[in-house]
């Protein structure tokens, strides 16, 4: 059971092509945004689409093989761990934004076969 511990798993498409970053220290990051989509019938029989955004970042050899071969559109299934990015706007006011960090991936899409 410990494996299943703040373990999250989604597939969606990628908002947007990673965002490479290079840390202080020198560490690699990509930052990118997840979209998943639910869907369900209104009370006229409508169907109707919910999509949800999700802000991920991958770090490391993770990060820039997710840069190489992500990219906006594709659909990818990834696993992490929830965390929090808190900090204090320039209000004064404190946030918590919500962010997977992960840990594996899987590209969904299909590549295209040039004929």
């Amino acid at each position: 059971m410990q494996s299943i511990k703040n373990s999250i798993t989604l597939i969606g498409h990628l908002g947007d092509d990673p965002q490479m970053i290079q840390t202080k220290n020198g560490n690699m990051l990509a930052n990118f945004s997840l979209a998943t989509n639910d869907y369900y019938r209104n009370q006229q029989g409508d169907k109707i689409t919910s999509t949800e955004w999700h802000s991920c970042v991958a770090w490391g050899k993770l990060a820039e093989l997710m840069s190489s071969i992500c990219k906006k559109g594709k659909e990818v299934a990834v696993r992490g761990k929830l965390t929090y990015n808190k900090y204090e706007d320039k209000d004064g006011i404190r946030r918590n934004v919500p962010r997977i960090v992960i840990d594996e991936f899987v590209l969904l899409s299909k590549k295209k076969i040039e004929t």
